[in-house]
């Protein structure tokens, strides 16, 4: 009896484990996402996100780290949250999502980026809002003006507004074709259950517990309101 015992004690440890190691995942993401924002948006950020794209975003999605790699033609991934503003003006809890697809431009080596993509209007809101599409088709993007002082007249009529974040020199870094899909494996991770994209980004679901996600919404809030 005694060993059936341990197996199964073993089963449980392990299960355990792999629970413990995918939350870690979800809520790192979250802190890591929560840095690059406050990098963009911070005081000093000077050429970071300007105040009046940041006061009439619907809503943002970071991802902390984008996986660039390729020469000349390459390819991406990375695992972000979005939050969208609700009509009481509050912001909703942390929806997780992916980001996929090929590159083009002036690229060497591997490049890990953070990505900020500001949604703009109610077209954006919308396909954000399925929790699958594709940058580019039916979904306007263009490179964000930069500057805390910069208007962002120039990119009013896209439906995403994007900013990049780079320890080091990336060239022609776009979000084009890219496709987002939700994270159904870190919504999981946040919420304990399976919630739909729509649900979460309409404020149908309760904010998560852990600590990461509290600090995104607050982060975003500030930067929103210092804009």
């Amino acid at each position: 009896m005694k060993k059936p015992i341990a197996v199964f004690a073993i089963g449980i440890l392990a299960a355990s484990s792999t629970a413990a190691i995918a939350q870690s995942r979800a809520n790192a993401e979250l802190t890591q996402a929560t840095g690059v924002l406050q990098k963009l948006t911070g005081t000093h950020a000077n050429a970071g996100i300007p105040g009046p794209v940041l006061h009439s975003a619907k809503c943002i999605a970071v991802v902390p780290k984008m996986l660039q790699a390729g020469f000349i033609v390459g390819g991406r991934h990375g695992n972000g949250v979005a939050t969208c503003k609700m009509t009481n003006g509050s912001w909703s809890p942390p929806a997780p999502f992916s980001l996929t697809g090929a590159s083009f431009g002036a690229q060497i080596g591997g490049q890990e980026m953070g990505y900020v993509m500001m949604i703009m209007n109610n077209k954006g809101m919308q396909a954000l809002d399925s929790g699958h599409f594709k940058v580019g088709a039916g979904v306007s993007a263009a490179a964000g003006p930069v500057g805390r002082e910069a208007s962002g007249s120039g990119g009013w009529k896209a439906a995403i507004l994007s900013y990049s974040l780079s320890k080091g020199a990336y060239v022609g870094a776009t979000i084009q074709g890219a496709e987002l899909n939700q994270d159904h494996d870190a919504t999981k991770q946040l919420y304990g259950r399976e919630i739909g994209f729509s649900s979460i980004l309409n404020g149908h679901a309760p904010m998560p517990q852990a600590a990461p996600a509290h600090r995104f919404i607050a982060t975003v809030r500030k930067a929103v309101a210092n804009g």
